[in-house]
């Protein structure tokens, strides 16, 4: 008696494409994706502009400097090439749905359908937290660090960041946050691919605030309230992933798959 599941016929049957042509089709999804930041680049480069753009970004340290203090370039070509990167760092956020569906598309012909359903959500979500944890950064953090910093500078100092310096430190926080908020992801994806379940989540919290306490406190500036700010998101975070897990774990099985005990302790 034949088995039902091995007669089931497979979804990616007469799928298979020649390996020059998937190459082809990456080079034309790469060019897509070049061209949708090119777009992006030039549209800023009139609108507001690269010097603009630098000015946007360097508002929050500027706001907490002392009357008449501004930022300084110590290289000669800085006040060229420092705006130029904020262009296209901003260029490639703004075309990176563009890109993001330009990998989905190449990707996706090759997936079975319980794996469309998960990566697509994911991929959507994950740059959506991003964003939003660059955005928290920005708005919320930078005031208080910054002040937090000048509050410590002596009298007899007249601040005067470097705007190269600046630009480094801006990056490196805007990572920092961007991939404290990809933490309901990990947990998801820990959870989808067996390696922990929900409720070893659960037993484990009280290792990963350890770990996510020693982490922001190596990321962040020596400020207590930026780092208990990262600490409090990263650790909430963690709970909405738990809370996610068990959700998302449940709605992207493929029809064959047995359900896993994943609340079993």
């Amino acid at each position: 008696m034949s088995d039902p599941k091995l007669d089931k016929p497979d979804e990616l049957a007469g799928t298979e494409q020649p390996f020059v042509q998937h190459l082809v089709e990456l080079r034309d999804r790469m060019i897509k994706a070049v061209i949708a930041i090119g777009v992006a680049a030039a549209f800023l480069a009139f609108f507001p502009g690269p010097g603009a753009l630098y000015d946007m970004l360097a508002a929050p340290l500027v706001e907490t400097l002392p009357k008449g203090a501004t930022l300084i370039a110590t290289n000669v070509i800085s006040p060229f090439v420092v705006p130029i990167k904020i262009l296209f760092m901003a260029a490639f956020m703004i075309a990176l749905p563009v890109v993001l569906y330009q990998v989905w598309a190449f990707v996706a012909p090759g997936l079975y359908s319980h794996e469309k359903k998960l990566v697509m959500p994911l991929v959507v979500s994950s740059t959506l937290l991003f964003f939003i944890g660059v955005a928290f950064c920005y708005f919320i953090v930078f005031g208080q660090v910054f002040q937090f910093i000048q509050s410590f500078a002596p009298k007899s100092i007249t601040a005067a960041p470097d705007i190269e310096e600046y630009l480094n430190f801006v990056l490196g926080m805007f990572l920092a946050f961007g991939l404290a908020f990809e933490v309901p992801i990990a947990v998801i994806l820990l959870v989808r691919m067996g390696v922990l379940s929900v409720a070893q989540l659960r037993e484990y919290r009280g290792y990963f605030w350890v770990i996510a306490a020693v982490g922001t406190a190596l990321v962040t500036p020596p400020d207590a309230g930026s780092m208990l700010m990262l600490l409090g998101v990263v650790g909430g975070l963690y709970e909405v992933g738990i809370v996610a897990a068990q959700l998302f774990v449940k709605h992207t099985k493929p029809v064959d798959e047995p359900e896993a005990d994943a609340t079993r302790s």
